[in-house]
């Protein structure tokens, strides 16, 4: 059997890190396997979904690699939807209920304060006909629950291994609202039956959903894919994102210059037994996936962790690869200087600033107690630098003054970059060149 899966975001916001796991566990598992990786747009909700989102949704999976095989959205398919509700009412499955939320509210306070479970009565089973007519004539509008049928349903969850969830205990689901419109478990069930999805993956909080849904997959006469059920991010503090991962958008890691490999290295990596490091590329993710790898604590998102991969990336990344990135921010001054300095970026933007050391303007940064150094080390400069230079000319430098160690080198750094920290100087003095040294040397802004 190929493996079908399916990723199903809802058009009300950006992609946020929750979202985008849950939808790279689906693409890799799909892609290890060879299957396909199905794009479901949930735009039920007409008046929170937007055609901007959507888009931003198809731009945050393309830009991270997450290609897909099929695309739908949900408002083009009411009508089997339709026709599945039909088929459940036919089957007795599905009921109308007039209350409203505030009694509704009232029952459960009322159940809980005996001690009871706050699980709905079903009296809209109770209801005549013309107790519903009543109901109608007053204005009321039902919404429709699934009836199930209380018992316990078991599967082999590819995550969690063998999982339980007794329906008996749980309020029978509102499947449509007041308004006629459908909640998320109704198309969502209709969709997999439809389109032939094989597994279903997702978080662990829809474990319990996924006893009902499977109730109701057997009452439109399917057999329930296979499910899995991954634990939830948490932050670096071990407590959950909630709110705070809003702000974790695609669209926010990559305006701050994420690279999006090391978003889904990151993101496939964390909560695993694979080391946490750049993969080759997201292909290789697929090969290496595997649930078993999956740890059963919370995997934990850290933004510190995120930084280490991307940098890994660029440390490692060839001169071939960054020369249009680097012309496109002109940068690009030759092999040379990109694998001087790829070793100090943590974003590739940072390459700016240390084209700007080379070929820009700098002001030396120099105490009192530099200034010794500085000026034998201007003395002593030869008259043409190269990439053999530094060593000897540092070792003259230090025979004259007697400084050493940071005394020594920490001054040049100063007068020739204006920085503390940098590339190797070996490196960076020829990139200079002699004349710009000189100047820079004698306190000039060059």
């Amino acid at each position: 059997m190929t493996a079908k899966v399916r990723f199903a975001p809802s058009p009300t916001g950006r992609l946020h890190v929750g979202n985008i796991r849950t939808g790279l566990i689906n693409w890799l598992f799909a892609s290890g396997q060879g299957g396909v990786f199905v794009l479901r747009i949930d735009d039920t909700d007409r008046e929170r979904s937007t055609k901007d989102y959507e888009d931003g949704i198809e731009a945050d999976l393309t830009w991270l690699g997450m290609t897909w095989g099929e695309r739908y959205n949900q408002s083009a398919r009411f009508a089997i939807y339709d026709a599945a509700v039909e088929r459940l009412k036919a089957a007795g499955r599905l009921y109308p209920c007039y209350e409203t939320p505030e009694e509704l509210d009232l029952r459960r306070k009322v159940q809980l304060s005996r001690g009871l479970p706050p699980i709905y009565d079903r009296a809209g089973l109770k209801l005549t006909d013309e107790d519903r007519a009543r109901l109608e004539a007053e204005g009321r509008k039902p919404h429709w629950r699934f009836r199930l049928e209380g018992k316990r349903v078991t599967w082999e969850d590819l995550a969690r291994g063998h999982s339980e969830v007794d329906t008996a205990s749980m309020s029978d689901p509102v499947l449509i609202r007041e308004d006629g419109g459908y909640l998320y478990t109704l198309p969502s069930v209709v969709d997999d039956i439809e389109i032939g999805i094989t597994h279903v993956i997702r978080g662990e909080d829809h474990v319990t959903n996924t006893g009902a849904q499977i109730e109701i997959f057997e009452a439109l006469g399917a057999v329930p894919p296979a499910f899995a059920h991954t634990t939830l991010l948490v932050g670096a503090d071990g407590l959950g994102l909630s709110k705070r991962i809003g702000s974790l958008s695609m669209l926010e890691l990559r305006e701050q210059g994420y690279e999006p490999l090391a978003v889904v290295s990151h993101l496939a990596r964390i909560g695993t037994s694979d080391p946490l490091e750049p993969a080759a590329s997201i292909e290789a993710l697929a090969g290496d996936f595997a649930f078993g790898k999956m740890a059963h604590r919370a995997a934990r998102w850290d933004p510190e962790d995120l930084a280490k991969v991307n940098a890994a990336i660029l440390h490692a990344m060839p001169y071939v690869e960054a020369k249009q990135r680097l012309a496109a921010i002109d940068a690009d001054l030759g092999e040379a200087f990109w694998l001087a300095i790829r070793q100090n970026l943590t974003m590739f933007r940072d390459v700016v600033g240390w084209a700007a050391v080379v070929s820009g303007a700098v002001t030396p940064a120099l105490s009192d107690e530099d200034r010794p150094v500085v000026e034998a080390a201007l003395d002593l400069l030869p008259a043409t630098v190269d990439e053999t230079t530094w060593s000897a000319w540092t070792g003259a430098v230090k025979e004259r003054t007697g400084a050493k160690g940071r005394g020594l080198f920490m001054p040049l750094r100063r007068a020739l970059t204006g920085m503390d920290h940098g590339p190797d100087m070996a490196a960076i003095l020829p990139l200079i060149g002699r004349d710009k040294a000189a100047r820079r040397l004698a306190g000039e802004t060059a």
